[in-house]
């Protein structure tokens, strides 16, 4: 949730610090703050507000002689509100060390109260102030920093990234990671230390992750990475392929539109390497996904949140249809905490554009320990999720920088588009050569439909931007498009929107239609009946002098007539209609957020990669 940028090297310090936080504030933040060393002291700069502001406030103390080691932070409140006393860093009673955190430590309030009693002080709300003084007793005890670190971290229950440095071993940066993301990028002389990927590529693509319950010392020269007992143990340094370029935003207004533009691209990127262009079948056996996994399989559950959820919803109507095993998708905050029936027999699929989404990362670990086989379908090398799944499907969607997501949805589908086919191949021995040949154009064919329809939809936007309440329906296939489309405008223009399944309009929702609350309508003629139910709600609407704006086939002569609005989709096949119509409801949602000056990359009270429960 919050970021995390540490540095220790002959560099400036500040610079490396600022430029590492600008490209963690996609994840959202209400506070930002920096430690240093001047001479052998450490100095403390935070700020409530952007990171524009932190460089301001840095700026007036012009501080001289910065040195690293040093730890900047933007924090999402999570106990305490935001201010710049809960900014972090935090440090101890003697202000000899400082730490910065991400995640929620669930005892803190005890370890608080038991050093309170033993004569600590505190100076915040936050649960991450406990682990500095609880380092400072622990030092009482202890000959060095990394014995006291390390015995302080093991009374933490929660989940936690934390980083520390001190006065008394000032060469030096402590790291300990639980159930939240971190991650250390080597360099020649110099290492660095972030909670993501973007944070790190100024300044390397090689870097290493920590796996929960380890330990890292990083210092100028070296990396020491140390299991839950202490003991020393080798980790590999993975090379990153992302460019900077990529992590920026090439010349379009908004991270958001640049992601939705790149979504052929990201397409083609995931359909890379799993379709064999000879034989026209797709290959998973190099990502070890073997039939042996889905034997034994009699029911399947996709757990995720937000727009990943939705993906699972497509993934339910595709794999029942076409492979006849039972799916359930559940809200990754609901799955565990209803009790659910899992075996040996079951496999769960973990959906999560990070792969450290909290509450999915939790479901998978309940899944685990009842026996089911866990496949995970994720967009980041090396996340906790994919560590912890037997076999990893990614999406290789790159860098997603704005929090709303949207090539991360529609490469998820793409592979439960691709996973759907090859089990149809796999059981049944059916040719699905065609749906290949169909997937294979679609990038090109969805390049066109953006650059066409883009001109038409910020037209539609101009018309119904300033509107306070709006309606999405869609029907089968489409009724998750429809739930995805509501969300996205919620999300970044702050227009209440629901989506509902268009036959659910007559049992309570239709109460809600008037001429000033829009419904947008999904519908396929390649849905067949679906569609002709589908013209029937739209019907319903607009004889109670609702507004329609209707995304529909080309040629859809029966809603010409009867739309306000109206968006054509190009013709494709039952599989990829999710891919097609959710580019309109992506671009009309950016459309009225723009026309609305909202903060488009960065929504109110929202973060993108969420590590909390």
């Amino acid at each position: 949730m919050c970021g995390i940028v540490g540095y220790i090297g002959e560099r400036e310090v500040i610079p490396v610090l600022i430029e590492g936080l600008r490209r963690l504030e996609y994840r959202g933040y209400d506070s930002a703050g920096v430690v240093f060393f001047i001479d052998s002291r450490l100095e403390l700069i935070k700020k409530k507000g952007r990171i524009f502001e932190l460089e301001e406030e840095i700026f007036k103390r012009l501080p001289k002689g910065a040195k690293a080691p040093g730890l900047g932070h933007t924090r999402w409140a999570t106990h305490g509100e935001p201010s710049e006393a809960n900014a972090h860093p935090h440090t101890d009673c003697t202000k000899t060390l400082a730490l910065v955190h991400n995640g929620i430590i669930e005892n803190y309030q005890q370890l608080k109260k038991e050093l309170k009693e033993k004569g600590h002080e505190f100076s915040s709300s936050t649960d991450t102030e406990v682990i500095a003084h609880l380092v400072e007793e622990h030092l009482k005890n202890k000959d060095n920093i990394k014995d006291a670190f390390f015995s302080a971290v093991s009374e933490l229950k929660g989940a936690y990234a934390v980083c520390l440095i001190s006065e008394k071993e000032p060469d030096k940066i402590f790291v300990a990671r639980n159930q939240s993301p971190v991650v250390i990028g080597v360099g020649e002389g110099e290492n660095f230390i972030a909670s993501d990927i973007p944070a790190l590529l100024p300044f390397t693509r090689r870097v290493m992750f920590l796996n929960d319950g380890e330990f890292a010392i990083v210092s100028r020269e070296k990396v020491e990475v140390f299991d839950s007992k202490g003991n020393k143990i080798e980790r590999e340094i993975t090379e990153i392929s992302w460019d900077i370029a990529s992590a920026e935003k090439g010349g379009y207004p908004h991270f958001m539109l640049k992601e939705i533009c790149e979504q052929p691209d990201a397409i083609k990127h995931t359909l890379l390497g799993r379709i064999n262009l000879d034989t026209m079948e797709i290959d998973f056996e190099k990502e070890g996904l073997l039939k042996e996994l889905f034997e034994r399989v009699k029911k399947i559950f996709v757990v995720a949140c937000g727009t990943s959820y939705h993906a699972g919803m497509v993934a339910k109507y595709l794999i029942e249809k076409d492979v006849g095993i039972p799916v359930e998708v559940d809200l990754a905050s609901e799955f565990r905490y209803r009790s659910p029936l899992i075996d040996e027999n079951t496999l769960f699929i973990a959906v999560s554009q990070s792969g450290e989404t909290a509450d999915t990362l939790a479901g998978l670990r309940l899944a685990k320990n009842k026996g089911a086989k866990i496949l995970s379908i994720c967009n980041v090398l090396g996340s906790t999720i994919a560590r912890e799944s037997d076999v990893v499907l990614y999406t290789q969607a790159g860098p997603e920088i704005s929090v709303a997501s949207t090539k991360a949805f529609t490469t998820q589908v793409i592979v439960f588009i691709l996973l759907s086919l090859y089990l149809r191949r796999l059981f049944f021995n059916e040719d699905v050569s065609q749906k290949i040949k169909t997937l294979l154009d679609a990038p090109t064919k969805l390049q066109s439909f953006i650059e066409r329809v883009r001109p038409d939809i910020n037209e539609i936007a101009k018309r119904w931007y300033t509107v306070k309440n709006a309606l999405y329906l869609g029907r089968n296939i489409l009724y998750p498009i429809a739930l995805e489309g509501a969300l996205k405008l919620k999300e970044i223009s702050y227009i209440h929107a629901e989506g509902y399944a268009a036959g659910e309009m007559k049992h309570g929702p239709i109460a809600l239609i008037e001429e000033n609350v829009p419904s947008v309508i999904v519908a396929a003629k390649e849905t067949g009946i679906i569609y002709e139910k589908t013209l029937s709600n739209a019907e319903e609407v607009k004889s109670r002098r609702g507004p329609v704006i209707a995304v529909v086939s080309e040629g859809a002569e029966e809603f010409k007539r009867l739309a306000d609005e109206l968006i054509e989709v190009p013709l494709t096949s039952y599989e990829l209609l999710p891919i097609f119509y959710v580019v309109p409801l992506q671009l009309l949602a950016y459309e009225i957020a723009a026309l609305r000056g909202c903060d488009i990359d960065k929504p109110r009270n929202l973060a993108k990669s969420v590590t909390v429960e």
